[in-house]
């Protein structure tokens, strides 16, 4: 069975994995964040369905922070809000409120209930 779940994680993270999943979708985030990172990682929000021995291996890799799940009233972590503030994110908010705004110009990214 296949589990649906947001993360961010870098482009090259996703690309290592992209493989095993199911089906992936991406936005890129705010590339003035990242002070951290090297200043060629790009940022990214990723919509991952996969099985459920790919999200545990992805929990377990530093290089993927799982969003709370979107129906949840958990907030994003300070990192995800700043990453995708360029969309609209404000800190403080949860998972719905971040895909909602990260979906007006990417809307494959809308949380649906299927």
């Amino acid at each position: 069975m296949h589990d649906r779940t947001y993360y961010l994680t870098t482009l090259d993270a996703w690309q290592r994995s992209a493989p095993r999943f199911a089906s992936s979708h991406f936005a890129h985030a705010d590339p003035g964040t990242g002070a951290s990172s090297p200043p060629e990682t790009i940022i990214i929000v990723a919509f991952v369905e996969a099985d459920e021995g790919v999200h545990n291996a992805l929990a377990a890799d530093p290089d993927w922070e799982s969003l709370p799940h979107p129906l949840s009233n958990k907030p994003v972590s300070a990192r995800v809000a700043a990453a995708l503030a360029a969309h609209g994110v404000p800190t403080g908010a949860n998972t719905f409120d971040v895909v909602e705004s990260i979906s007006r110009t990417h809307p494959i990214l809308r949380y649906r209930i299927f």
